[in-house]
């Protein structure tokens, strides 16, 4: 009875050993089948090397002027080499990454655009995979090979185009230093021809301004006194314009507390002459919330009344007689906010995100300055000004903190 225990106890660990060698040739003979498949993929592929090189050079978009079109076949060369090395797990991330910084570095030079540079880098891929679709393996064999090479290249044109995009960036940062230089090269230009401006010019302006309010004080019945002093006050308010730009101005008055009545008093005054001449319907509506604000007084007053000024010019260019400026000034609890609109011409929308820059202009004789000065104003008030335009109305929004 022991015996025969023992004799089938042997044989079942001769049926479990057997049972263990198979399972482990199997494996054997599984992994040598992958191994075997991908080498001789790989020889496959390196004797179709030359066809598919030149079905992928033929495909790609290339200009004649590209300086660097004679390296194109080289780069594919070193890319299809790469995907081989790849398949055998040699190639690592570094190598990748140079070529791929290459090719884009080669690019950018060349000026061509990114949309062209990825569909090269794909038609590439779509060219290896159809010549790996060709080798007559069957596709399930091929599906992890054909993803394989499917994460290659997406990782190489994330390389490529990360590069690219740096490479571009560079550039344009480049160009706007240069065009910010330019600008405070006109800029210093303008301080100085404003420097010889202020002497020659505004003292004398200063002088007869003050014979002229003399000379209306004796002859109070003497004609045109109010237009020559309007048209004087008019020129000094331009020449200011022009101070202001240049940072000329060495007097920094300080803030204080504006009564908006008493602000928007003195502008209409200012500005009746023109507002008459013109034939504008001015309209204003005050929130009675909107009663001071802490600033400087005569920056902001300069601001609406350029704002104001531009907009009568530009509802005359208005062929009816229905022009409209409409003033609106409202509160919050952090903020004032003057709404200047009128119906004059639409400013199209190219041209507005650049009317605040220095030396714009839409206007045949205009200098370019107005906007700047009145951006530069608002923003050194911790404020915003933007403007707003459509065929019906024109409005420029002005925002201001009341502390």
């Amino acid at each position: 009875m022991r015996n025969k225990k023992v004799f089938r106890t042997f044989c079942l660990k001769n049926i479990v050993a057997t049972y263990i060698m198979k399972v482990v040739i199997y494996l054997n003979q599984d992994s040598s089948i992958i191994f075997s498949l991908e080498e001789k993929l790989i020889r496959y592929l390196e004797q179709t090397q030359d066809e598919i090189l030149h079905v992928w050079q033929d495909s790609i978009i290339i200009h004649e002027d590209d300086m660097f079109k004679d390296s194109i076949k080289e780069n594919g060369f070193h890319m299809f080499h790469l995907v081989i090395k790849s398949l055998l797990g040699e190639t690592c991330e570094s190598e990748m990454q140079k070529l791929a910084y290459k090719v884009a570095n080669e690019r950018v030079m060349t000026g061509s655009n990114i949309g062209e540079y990825v569909y090269n880098v794909n038609v590439g891929r779509s060219i290896v995979i159809k010549y790996v679709n060709k080798s007559g393996f069957s596709i399930e064999d091929l599906y992890p090979i054909v993803d394989r090479i499917n994460t290659y290249f997406d990782r190489f044109c994330f390389h490529a185009v990360t590069r690219y995009t740096e490479l571009k960036d560079n550039e344009l940062k480049e160009k706007v230093l240069f065009i910010n230089q330019s600008h405070k090269d006109r800029l210093t230009l303008l301080g100085q021809m404003s420097s010889s401006f202020v002497h020659e010019f505004r003292n004398p302006l200063t002088a007869v301004i003050g014979f002229m309010k003399l000379l209306k004080d004796e002859n109070p019945s003497l004609k045109y006194m109010e237009t020559i002093e309007h048209e004087l006050e008019q020129l000094k308010f331009r020449i200011t314009q022009f101070l202001h730009a240049a940072r000329l101005e060495t007097v920094d008055k300080p803030k204080e507390n504006i009564k908006l009545a008493d602000l928007f008093t003195e502008i209409t005054s200012f500005l009746y002459p023109s507002i008459v001449d013109g034939d504008v319907d001015l309209q204003t509506s005050v929130d009675t919330d909107c009663d001071k604000i802490y600033a400087k007084k005569e920056e902001i007053k300069q601001v609406l009344v350029n704002i104001i000024l531009n907009s009568i010019d530009a509802v005359k260019n208005n062929h009816h007689t229905n022009r409209k400026l409409f003033i609106l000034c409202k509160s919050n609890v952090e903020h004032i906010t003057f709404t200047i609109s009128n119906n004059g011409p639409q400013i199209p929308k190219d041209m507005q995100c650049h009317i605040f820059e220095p030396f714009y202009t839409t206007k045949s004789l205009g200098t370019g300055i107005g906007l700047y000065v009145c951006k530069t104003i608002i923003e050194k008030h911790n404020g915003t000004i933007r403007c707003e335009s459509d065929s019906q109305q024109t409005s420029f929004i002005i925002n201001l903190p009341k502390e």
